[in-house]
């Protein structure tokens, strides 16, 4: 596959939908605009109902927007079929058809495109080379596992050559050691391959673990486009922190807004260096904690005590939950072989680090 990547812009696209029952319009996707860069896999992540799928689905062309503009390299393709689109999908059911084999399944886009015999048994050998599954090219889909099936939807994608290639929410169907292979597997033909890649998924892992950039949709809008870790640790709001990962807020008054800033939270004052730039002081505020950004102390010590409801190991880190006077606490231990873990039960108190934690405005 030597065909260049291709860019994607969507620029002011909406969708709106009728409700067939209630005959109202339905928002689904509120003036996305952005733009993929090409060979870049870029993860469109929220919760169900955020407009992520019909996005995909607009890209695809198998929606049409309601207003706005898709471009895939320089041509538009707004208004054109998907069989007329450079591009090739991946849904969260494989499709793939039981009375092929392997290599059947493949080579069945490029035989509906009259692609010479030769040159398809080229493609279609070298995709499977690149997906793994050369050694069952004459075997039936019932006898695949599940992640040989995600494998053979994925080459049947590949083997077109596209420019662009979307994934609906691919590795669903899959327990979750083949998840987490697959993303690895997804991630090194991706790359290898240097294909233009838009990912739908609920899962932040897979955001985090696949991704070029996320872009974090809520309520049908773009509420954050960045890197996994910018996402992860410069959230830009209570809710892009909460569905990004694991997280404490504390509600906090903001006192003092310089270089860094000073809040007050559960009576006592704290200086933290990051920060909301629209935050001033007089604010409601909260500070968000991801589980890393807190240490357990002696009672007294901290912003506030608990007691130690259980400890899970896991190997490289202990995850400890804190009871308190504000509800449930997870604390992350990085290292526990080296230090003292508190047993389940025992008075603790939370201390917040400053360097890792960020303040944000609080949502009403």
């Amino acid at each position: 596959m030597t065909k260049k990547a291709s860019n994607i812009q969507l620029i002011n696209i909406t969708k709106i939908f009728k409700d067939p029952q209630s005959k109202k319009e339905v928002l689904a996707v509120d003036n996305a605009d952005f733009e993929i860069q090409p060979g870049e896999l870029v993860t469109l992540l929220g919760p169900s109902g955020c407009g992520k799928t019909t996005t995909l689905r607009m890209i695809a062309g198998f929606e049409i927007p309601t207003k706005g503009t898709i471009m895939i390299g320089s041509s538009e393709v707004t208004q054109l079929p998907p069989n007329q689109r450079d591009t090739a999908m991946v849904f969260q059911s494989y499709g793939l058809f039981p009375h092929m084999d392997v290599f059947q399944n493949v080579a069945y886009g490029l035989k509906i495109r009259k692609i010479p015999s030769a040159q398809l048994k080229e493609r279609v050998h070298k995709v499977l080379e690149i997906v793994g599954l050369s050694h069952l090219s004459h075997r039936a889909p019932s006898r695949l596992s599940g992640g040989q099936q995600q494998r053979v939807a994925l080459a049947r994608s590949l083997v077109v050559e596209p420019s662009v290639l979307l994934l609906d929410e691919p590795l669903s169907n899959l327990d979750a050691l083949l998840r987490e292979q697959m993303r690895v597997e997804i991630r090194r033909i991706q790359q290898s391959l240097n294909i233009t890649t838009v990912y739908v998924t609920h899962d932040r892992v897979e955001a985090m673990s696949l991704s070029d950039r996320v872009v974090v949709m809520n309520d049908g809008k773009i509420v954050q486009i960045g890197p996994p870790a910018q996402i992860y640790e410069e959230p830009i709001s209570q809710f892009v922190a909460g569905f990004i990962g694991k997280v404490a807020f504390f509600q906090a008054n903001v006192l003092e807004v310089r270089d860094a800033c000073t809040v007050e939270s559960l009576g006592k004052k704290i200086t933290i260096q990051r920060f909301d730039p629209q935050i001033l002081p007089g604010d409601s505020a909260v500070i968000m904690c991801r589980p890393e950004s807190m240490v357990l102390a002696q009672p007294g010590q901290g912003i506030i005590d608990g007691t130690i409801i259980t400890n899970i190991y896991l190997g490289h880190s202990v995850e400890s939950y804190v009871s308190t006077s504000t509800g449930e606490i997870l604390v992350q231990i990085d290292n526990p072989a080296q230090k003292k873990i508190p047993s389940q039960g025992e008075a603790v108190s939370i201390q917040i680090v400053p360097e890792l934690a960020k303040v944000l405005h609080r949502q009403l």
